[in-house]
């Protein structure tokens, strides 16, 4: 199995990933709102780069106030219509999405920037959308749970702390916990770029700490302080921004080993 994360809308690397001809695990964010390094995406394609930029500095400041003061400034009374304009041009990307998939064999679940039910909607055969499930592969228990945390965005991929440790706690003894948001654990939710803390999940760590799985496989944050790290015997790792790197994780005899498509 490999496991990535954060695809952002990078159809051509996901192309080479099935071409290595392995199940693979995507734990979500499958679409580009705003990429932070170049301002690219749906927002951008929609609104144009400056805003783009300029609104997703104010996010990753964690200003949410100013972004939503700048959201209301430019769209005045359009708002439905501009956001009827993103939601067809995150379809297009889910599109490209499946398209680049196919002929391939994996497990999903979405990311805080996904929008559920278009993700799987658009996967193709070969591969099942398994939020909140558990999965067996090759002898081990697989828990998949979906989802960021939540924000003032109130976004679709969003799941309140409530829902994330009901979920959790239905899974039952597993080997490996499979999530997009990263544990509320300091180096591993802190983003060395933008130079913040993402709102890691509390629930995701409290669950580590109780039932001790023997990997946690997330992302959601793009460059972090610490890419790997332990809780008890709980192996927490980072599968990476795929966007950027192409970078992937292959699980094997009990060992970790990362790799890229470039």
């Amino acid at each position: 199995m490999i496991f990535v994360s954060d695809v952002h809308d990078s159809p051509g690397a996901l192309r080479r990933l099935v071409a290595l001809g392995e199940e693979i695990v995507i734990l979500g964010d499958l679409v580009n709102l705003t990429d932070y390094r170049t301002g690219k995406g749906a927002v951008a394609t929609v609104m144009g780069d400056d805003f783009a930029s300029r609104s997703s500095s104010a996010r990753a400041r964690g200003n949410y106030g100013e972004m939503r003061s700048m959201w209301s400034e430019q769209v005045g009374d359009s708002r439905e219509a501009v956001r009827r304009r993103i939601v067809e041009e995150l379809s297009v990307q889910y599109q490209r999405a499946g398209e680049a998939l196919a002929g391939g064999r994996g497990l999903v679940i979405h990311g805080n920037v996904d929008r559920p039910a278009a993700l799987e909607a658009a996967l193709p055969d070969g591969f099942e959308y398994v939020h909140g499930q558990v999965v067996e592969r090759e002898g081990l228990r697989l828990g998949m749970v979906g989802g960021g945390v939540r924000t003032p965005l109130q976004a679709e991929g969003e799941v309140d702390d409530d829902d994330m440790s009901r979920i959790l706690e239905s899974l039952g003894p597993i080997d490996i916990l499979c999530t997009h948001v990263a544990p509320a654990i300091g180096p591993l939710r802190r983003d060395v770029v933008t130079g913040r803390d993402e709102r890691g999940s509390e629930p995701v760590r409290d669950f580590l700490t109780t039932h001790q799985p023997r990997f946690h496989v997330f992302g959601d944050v793009h460059q972090p302080q610490a890419s790997a790290w332990r809780v008890g015997r709980a192996r927490c790792v980072n599968a990476g921004y795929f966007r950027a790197t192409g970078r992937f994780l292959r699980l094997q005899g009990g060992n970790v080993h990362v790799g890229s498509v470039g």
